[in-house]
This record gives C-alpha cells, sequence and structure tokens, in this order.
C-alpha cells in the first residue's frame, strides 16, 4: 500500500522541520548577537576610558605638576640672581598651569574625588605664589634681599604642600587608569570567551543540520532514487522503499510507488497488445499472401476461362447472328459486353491493388514534367474535344512517377469526360505552398459535383450515371484518393467551386525544392482515361448534374 502522510502519520512535513529549524537557528544567533553586541560595547567603552580619560588625565596632571615646578625653579632663580630672565620660566610656568588645569578640569568632569584633588593643587598653587612668590616677583631691588631671606626659610615648605597636592592627585588618578585598565583586561577576555562561544555553536549547529539533513531527508532520498534508478533501468517489479524522516518525502515515496505500479500494469497490458498485435501482423501478412495470391488468380487464372466466354460468344454471335431470333441475339450481345466489362473491371482492380506495393520508390518529382507527360498521352482526346488546359509553375513533390503520371491522368481525363455539353472544356491545375505541402488544384468547367456526393465519389466502384451516358468502371477517383493517402496527402472536393468541378488535393515538398520556377501558364491537351463519376447505389437520371 502507498505511505499516507500527514494527519495519520503524525509526522512532521520537510517545510515544518524547516520552519522550525531556521526559527530555532534564528533564535539562538539573535542572543548570541546581542551578547556579542554588549561585549562589543562594553570593551569599547572600557577602551575609551582608558585611552580618551584616565591616560590624559593622568598625563595633565604631569604637565601641571611640571608647570608649577618650572615657576618654582624660575622664582628660586631669580631670588638667588636678581636677574629678570630667570622669570621667563615662571612666566611660561603660569601660561601651562592654565593651560594643564583647563585640560584636565575637562577629562575629569564626573569625578568628585578628581575635581576635588585638582581644586586643592591649585588652591595651594594660589597660596605659594600669593605668600611668597609674587611678592618676590614684585618687589624693588632694594627689598629684594629680606624677601629671598623670607622665601629660603618658608618656600620649601609651602611648596612641599603644593607637591604633597600633586602627588595625591596623580596617585588618584593613577588608580583610576589601573581600574580602567584592569576592566579593559576583564572586557577582552569576557569578549574572548563570547566570541569563542559563538564560534563554537556555530560550528555546532551547522554540524546538527548537516546531520539532520543528512539523517532526514538526504539518506531517504538517495534510497528513493537508487529505488526509483532500478525501476528506470526496467526492473519494474523492484518495489519502491517507503523512505523515513518527513511526512511528505514518506508521501513523496508513496506517490512514486504508485507511478511504478501504474507503469507496471501499463508495461503488461502493452506487452499484451504488442503480442496481440504480432498476431495481426502475422494475420496481415498472411491475408496479403492470400491477396498476392488472388491477384495472381485474377490476372491469369480468372482471366482465361474470360476470355474463352467472350470468345465463344463472339463466335456464335459471328456464326448464328441473324440464325436465331431477335431475342438470342440480344442475349449473345449482353453475354459479350459482360465478359468484357468483367476483364476491364479485374484489371481495374488489379491495378488498384497494386497501389502502394508495386514500384513504390519515393523521390523528388517535377510536377510540370509530370503533367507535360500526361498531356502528351491524353493529346488526342484533347484535339477531338477542343480542350484547353492551363497550369501555374508546378513544383517538386516527394513521390513515385508512375503513381503520379496516374493521378494526373485520372484527374485531367475525368474533366474532359464530364465536360459541359455547351462550351469547350477548360482545366486549369493550381499549386500553392502549405507548410511542407504542396496544396494543388485541377479545376473545370465541366457539370460539377453536387455537395452531398463530395465525399462519397471517392469510394470504388460507385456511379452517377448509367454506362451508356459515361462510360467507365468507377474506379479513377478512389485510385486518386489510394494515391495520395499513400504519398501523405488528402484530397478532397471544393464545395466553394460553382461553376464545373475543383479537385484539391495535397502532396509533400521535395527537400531542397522550395518553389517552383517562375513560369507563365501553359497550354496543353488530354486524352480520355478509364473512369468514371460515380454515386452511392449505382446511377442516376440520364441528364441530372452528376459527380465524380
Amino acid at each position: 500500500m502507498p505511505v499516507v502522510a500527514g494527519k495519520r502519520s503524525g509526522r512532521w512535513t520537510t517545510r515544518r522541520w524547516l520552519a522550525v529549524g531556521v526559527t530555532t537557528t534564528l533564535a539562538v544567533f539573535a542572543v548570541l548577537g546581542a551578547i556579542g553586541a554588549w561585549t562589543l560595547a562594553r570593551t569599547s567603552e572600557s577602551t575609551r576610558q582608558l585611552a580618551e580619560i584616565s591616560s590624559p588625565s593622568l598625563v595633565s596632571a604631569v604637565w601641571l605638576e611640571r608647570a608649577l615646578i618650572d615657576q618654582e625653579t624660575g622664582v628660586r632663580g631669580y631670588a638667588l640672581s636678581r636677574r629678570d630672565d630667570f622669570l621667563d620660566p615662571y612666566r611660561e610656568g603660569r601660561a601651562d598651569e592654565e593651560a594643564a588645569a583647563r585640560r584636565l578640569g575637562e577629562l575629569v568632569v564626573g569625578d568628585e574625588q578628581a575635581q576635588e584633588d585638582l581644586r586643592t593643587v591649585l588652591a595651594r598653587a594660589d597660596d605659594w605664589r600669593e605668600q611668597l612668590a609674587e611678592p618676590i616677583v614684585n618687589a624693588p631691588q632694594d627689598e629684594l634681599a629680606q624677601l629671598t631671606a623670607d622665601y629660603t626659610e618658608r618656600g620649601k615648605t609651602t611648596f612641599d604642600a603644593v607637591r604633597a597636592a600633586v602627588t595625591e592627585q596623580q596617585r588618584h588618578l593613577a588608580d583610576v587608569r589601573d581600574t580602567a585598565r584592569d576592566n579593559l583586561r576583564e572586557t577582552q577576555v569576557v569578549r574572548n570567551v563570547v566570541f569563542t562561544v559563538i564560534a563554537v555553536l556555530i560550528v555546532t549547529v551547522t554540524l546538527l543540520a548537516y546531520a539532520a539533513t543528512r539523517r532526514s531527508v538526504t539518506r531517504p532520498l538517495e534510497v528513493l532514487s537508487r529505488d526509483a534508478r532500478r525501476v528506470a533501468e526496467g526492473d519494474f517489479a523492484h518495489p519502491i522503499t517507503a523512505p523515513t524522516g518527513p511526512a511528505d518525502l514518506a508521501q513523496l515515496g508513496g506517490d512514486v510507488e504508485d507511478m511504478r505500479r501504474r507503469l507496471s500494469d501499463e508495461l503488461g497490458f502493452a506487452e499484451r497488445a504488442r503480442a496481440r498485435l504480432d498476431e495481426q501482423a502475422m494475420e496481415l501478412r498472411r491475408s496479403n499472401d492470400e491477396l498476392e495470391q488472388f491477384a495472381y488468380v485474377a490476372s491469369h487464372d480468372l482471366q482465361e476461362p474470360l476470355r474463352k466466354v467472350a470468345s465463344f460468344c463472339q463466335l456464335l454471335q459471328r456464326r448464328y447472328g441473324g440464325q436465331l431470333d431477335d431475342r438470342a441475339d440480344q442475349y449473345i450481345g449482353f453475354a459479350v459486353d459482360g465478359a468484357n466489362r468483367m476483364q476491364v473491371l479485374i484489371n481495374d482492380l488489379l491495378l488498384f491493388s497494386r497501389v502502394g506495393r508495386m514500384n513504390a520508390e519515393s523521390r523528388p518529382i517535377d510536377l510540370d514534367a509530370t503533367l507535360t507527360s500526361v498531356l502528351d498521352a491524353l493529346s488526342v482526346s484533347v484535339e477531338e474535344t477542343g480542350t484547353e488546359v492551363t497550369h501555374d509553375p508546378l513544383p517538386h513533390v516527394t513521390g513515385d512517377a508512375s503513381q503520379l503520371v496516374m493521378l494526373f491522368q485520372n484527374l485531367v481525363s475525368n474533366a474532359v469526360k464530364f465536360r459541359a455539353p455547351d462550351r469547350a472544356p477548360r482545366i486549369h491545375v493550381g499549386a500553392e505552398r502549405d507548410g511542407d505541402l504542396w496544396r494543388l488544384s485541377v479545376t473545370d468547367n465541366g457539370i460539377g459535383i453536387e455537395p452531398e456526393y463530395a465525399e462519397r465519389v471517392f469510394v470504388i466502384f460507385q456511379r452517377l450515371h448509367t454506362r451508356d451516358a459515361y462510360p467507365g468502371s468507377g474506379i479513377g477517383l478512389a485510385m486518386c484518393k489510394k494515391i495520395v493517402e499513400y504519398l501523405g496527402g488528402t484530397i478532397s472536393v471544393d464545395p466553394t467551386h460553382g461553376d464545373g468541378t475543383r479537385i484539391v488535393f495535397t502532396l509533400p515538398a521535395a527537400p531542397g525544392h522550395d518553389a517552383p520556377p517562375d513560369s507563365a501558364p501553359a497550354d496543353a491537351t488530354a486524352d480520355q482515361a478509364d473512369d468514371d463519376r460515380t454515386a452511392p447505389g449505382g446511377g442516376a437520371e440520364p441528364g441530372k448534374v452528376s459527380v465524380r
């Protein structure tokens, strides 16, 4: 039985497994991405704190200390040497102090301890300058000696307080920098761990996805493909194994198994049908052999006694003509005519049966030359009836030369035979391309064909007229139909043509001959062939418009 998937199997489909797997994977990756983004943000913040705040703050504190030392050195040198150029370091130190203090104040915004340390350093520096440095710098020369002595006693103590404040400030800033450095190291470790975990999880998810796909999809498909390949190689009896895994794959296996069974059944039916066809072909060959034997008998054995009957009837007619009564002469005439007509019918029937079996060599045929040969053969009847034959430039077609001659001879002679009594026959042969075929037509101005007989005129031995009105065996158009259909075309009566009859038929175009040569319509003449316009039932009233 085929595998039943869906709700009854209780298994998920591939789409559902894929949706759940993708959703779970995306959720895991979203969490890992959030953790990774957090670690990166934390690392960036620690790096910024260390590189843009802590380290520059300590550097600015060092520059502030250097500026204060430069000031103290300049004041001390000026006090000892009393030279004005020793005040340059003092003045430059004041400018550097202001710049360093401003920069440091901007960096320690938010750090109350650092701001307090900066205020302490600046306050003690201001005290030192106010009490000792500025009085010396602004004192007259005569008072400078006393101030220098006072500076020597008090300067070290006062500036040591400034140094102590600067040292405390730098210690605090160094602690802040060290803390920032430690935080950076910690965040880098966390970042490395997080990204390692992310990498491991990605590899794990990839391996799990591969393993799940391999187990649930790839292996079942391999089993299904192996079984299907065996079936494709001709082992239609090999069953398709129902694959494990998702429900839709199981359903696919069931569908393929159903298809295999259907193909197996169809193949068995085809084998039986082929056997029957072989039997029918053998029967058909046997029937054809019998027909060949019949044709031989008809052409030899049957005609021999028929010729004897005709000969002796004619001998009776010549020897005893006038010696018997009129009824006896009439009976003898009927016998002679019947024997002659029987010979004609047998010959026509043999000719009809040979179409497609004898001399059937398909090759490119020039219809222009074919029509010319036909008109040459029928030239006597054309001249006697005053028939005018015209034609378009005719193409090359694929067929047998003798059959095409027979085809045109029957059509042209029919047009001459069934002419209107009040006008000379006019026949035109037309041609136009229709894809891989040539559509040809033979049009005349004769007595025409009634639409109700358009199909029946191609049935063998059916007539519309009595033999006294139009002689013939009634096989001509049936012969044309068999020839055209054997060559792969169709033939019919054009029901839209009013004045006369138009027979339209198709023939396969010859390869390499796309169009006929450009030439003007030609006139020609034709002779009468042994054919009739026929209809079911074997006759019609004399003088009535009839059909071929």
